[in-house]
């Protein structure tokens, strides 16, 4: 039973593709930097066992700190996990390759659907106030994307534009009905999100109509473009909107953020929030 004490809870945004390659982990941390920037608290975490979200934002996998596998597995306390990045706004719960494992150790445990929706509830999250939590799932349908879409209020759909994109969406799709029908009855599609994106390839057109006839509304107006300073950020641990603030990939994340915000009825203008 919820406490109605306790302050409105994060929306949690799940962002899946069981395909890699697909622009997924960009999407997370490029996503969660632009929301930061506008001035909301982020919440990154990192729920893929490659970890490329943590390396991304440059935290270190030294084993100082707790990660997602010590919040699923030992029920640590989120306070134990989270992390401040070096980005304004932006929290990380991180993870290393200790999170492979988690798929195989999960089974035999009773909740195993359900640890991170517990963890992201505990009380000592309040303490954080965020606004946006981002979740980057492994690029599979496994057990840890299943906790991811049970804690979610809404999956997030990276789609890269090419050929058999639409195949690959339709198969997810049928994931998030099941999840609704036996787990988490108000789950809901976020939107789709065209990436890698080439306005001078025809195809990129074609899986760009395709996607807006079969999904509608659900696919966002914001594409975002092939761009080189997007797969440069990485190899420095930064945000594209820090690595290349004027960059193609930037102003497509940030436009994202505020398409994002609108949808949750932030007027950003009302509310003092700026791209800063």
């Amino acid at each position: 039973m919820s406490d109605p004490t306790r302050p409105k809870g994060p929306r949690i945004i799940a962002v899946v593709n069981q395909k890699g390659g697909v622009g997924k982990t960009t999407t997370t941390i490029n996503l969660g930097a632009a929301l930061a920037e506008i001035g909301f608290n982020v919440l990154l975490v990192d729920l893929d066992p490659q970890g490329n979200a943590t390396t991304g934002l440059g935290v270190e996998k030294d084993g100082k700190h707790l990660t997602t596998y010590d919040l699923l597995l030992d029920e640590a306390p989120i306070q134990d996990v989270v992390q401040k990045t070096d980005t304004d706004n932006l929290w990380l719960a991180p993870a290393t390759t200790d999170l492979s494992s988690a798929d195989i150790e999960l089974v035999a445990n009773e909740k195993r659907s359900h640890l991170l929706h517990d963890a992201l509830r505990q009380h000592a999250i309040d303490r954080y106030d965020f606004d946006y939590v981002l979740i980057d799932c492994p690029p599979s349908l496994s057990l840890l994307t299943v906790n991811a879409m049970v804690a979610a209020n809404s999956v997030l759909v990276p789609l890269q534009a090419e050929f058999y994109a639409l195949e690959g969406l339709s198969q997810l799709l049928i994931s998030v009905r099941e999840i609704r029908q036996v787990a988490n009855p108000d789950l809901r599609i976020e939107g789709v999100v065209l990436t890698m994106f080439d306005s001078r390839n025809n195809l990129s057109g074609q899986v760009a109509d395709d996607a807006r006839k079969n999904m509608g509304e659900l696919v966002f107006e914001t594409v975002i473009p092939r761009n080189v300073r997007l797969s440069e950020a990485p190899s420095f641990a930064l945000p594209v909107l820090e690595y290349d603030t004027n960059s193609k990939g930037s102003r497509a994340y940030r436009s994202l953020a505020r398409e994002l915000a609108a949808l949750h009825g932030h007027n950003l203008a009302q509310e003092g929030k700026t791209n800063g």
